[in-house]
């Protein structure tokens, strides 16, 4: 109280007749300053023995399990001019709808009747590939018929020459014949002589001798005439043979010439045809091209290219789809130094962006909010911002995440290691060195493989 009178009743009351001034009145403060600060001492001493559960934090986002599920943009495979477009932003389309109309700006396929005119051209060639054809055949039909005309032709021709061999063979014995007669008339006709000299034969005889001695003459050079002729008709026959294999060889020659060059022609009319046929089929899967089609069921969710009268080149990106169904799973990088320290079907728990969460990383039995994953995939090289690639997935065993999340959406991973105690966490911690790498069922696994 204030003291604002002279008046003073110090003396005149007792204090200490009131309870609520015995309580004002402090007592022993030391011992129970020390009291206080023993009872933090145990419990900081106790909750040194208290299991730690090891982790390190990294950021994420999400995306689709599968490659096939995740947002994807559709390409034009041909250049063209937008003419139509069928769709809008937010719009859901099924698998095989119409998203745009393009047209054709290239000035080889403008031509509207192109379909129809490749096809004259493909029924033409088609003719003239049997045309050749026919015309093989035909050589070919000549080829057997000039055989079979050589045959007959050398059966003749050696006919004639079997024919000169045996009348040479008759002219040499005729020869032959009109020598020994010519002996025989010079013979009589020496005796015939001598006796007329002896006068026993007349002049008569003599001449007589004298003429068949000639006639024998005659008949020899004859023979031997007829015999040179027959010697020629072999020869001659011979030739002749020799004559027709030359021209059988030189007309085979010639038609088999004819054939390489018709069938030359044929191969280059059916190469053309198979070239006129494929690009005929290019053509009409280009024609099916205009019509830009969705690849799969999903939403429209950004359009790249926009406006009508547009021209894109090929290859260029023109919408963005988000499939329809599609498994979820968070996408984090992992620092190199924290890479050793997990593997596949290790725990985390996330914080998603815009769900609120209460977080103690080291109880994360206590945490409240946040949800559970399991690491599904681990990228064994880094990414261009050189942290390693972790896919993590929902945990079965844990409360499924929530519906509402949607891909990109940002999360952050809590990666659960060890459980330790905390002075350990905190002697590892103060010391700088890195979490466990195994669990406390392995490292007693491997103590007992080392005893």
């Amino acid at each position: 109280m204030l003291n604002v009178s002279k008046n003073s009743i110090k003396g005149l009351v007792n204090p200490f007749a009131f309870d609520s001034y015995k309580m004002t009145i402090p007592k022993n403060e030391s011992r129970k300053r020390i009291r206080v600060l023993l009872y933090i001492l145990l419990v900081a001493f106790v909750t040194l023995f208290l299991p730690w559960t090891q982790n390190f934090r990294t950021r994420g986002m999400m995306t689709a399990l599968k490659p096939e599920h995740r947002p994807q943009t559709v390409h034009s495979i041909i250049p063209g001019r937008i003419e139509k477009w069928y769709v809008q932003e937010g719009d859901f389309v099924n698998k095989g709808d119409t998203i745009l109309f393009i047209s054709e700006i290239k000035d080889e396929y403008m031509d509207p009747e192109l379909l129809d005119r490749t096809r004259l051209q493909i029924d033409a060639k088609f003719l003239s590939v049997r045309s050749y054809e026919e015309k093989v055949r035909a050589q070919e039909n000549q080829l057997e018929a000039l055989a079979q005309n050589n045959r007959l032709r050398r059966e003749q021709a050696q006919n004639r020459l079997q024919q000169a061999q045996l009348s040479l063979e008759s002219d040499s014995i005729m020869v032959e014949a009109a020598r020994v007669n010519l002996t025989v008339a010079e013979r009589q006709f020496e005796r015939m002589e001598k006796l007329y000299d002896e006068g026993l034969k007349s002049l008569t005889d003599l001449e007589v001798r004298t003429i068949s001695l000639q006639e024998a003459q005659a008949r020899k050079i004859s023979a031997e005439n007829q015999l040179l002729s027959s010697r020629n008709d072999l020869i001659t026959a011979q030739i002749e043979l020799n004559a027709i294999d030359n021209d059988f060889r030189d007309r085979l020659a010639k038609v088999n010439a004819d054939r390489y060059s018709a069938l030359s022609d044929q191969y280059d009319a059916e190469a053309t045809l198979t070239r006129l046929e494929n690009q005929l089929s290019n053509y009409t899967v280009r024609s099916g091209m205009y019509y830009v089609l969705a690849p799969q069921s999903g939403y429209v969710t950004q359009a790249i290219q926009v406006g009508i009268g547009e021209t894109i080149k090929e290859g260029a990106e023109i919408v963005s789809i988000l499939p329809q169904d599609y498994s979820l799973a968070v996408e984090m990088y992992v620092q190199p130094i924290d890479f050793p320290l997990i593997k596949t079907g290790n725990k985390v728990r996330f914080i998603f962006d815009g769900w609120p969460a209460i977080v103690f990383s080291g109880w994360p039995q206590l945490s409240n909010g946040t949800f559970g994953g399991r690491i599904y995939a681990i990228d064994n090289f880094t990414s261009q911002n050189n942290m390693y690639r972790v896919l993590v997935v929902p945990d079965p065993d844990e409360e499924p995440w929530p519906d509402a999340l949607r891909i990109g959406s940002g999360a952050e991973g809590i990666t659960l290691l060890n459980d330790v105690p905390i002075w350990y966490e905190i002697w590892r911690q103060m010391n700088g060195f890195p979490a466990d790498f195994y669990t406390l069922k392995e490292s007693k696994e491997m103590a007992k493989d080392k005893k």
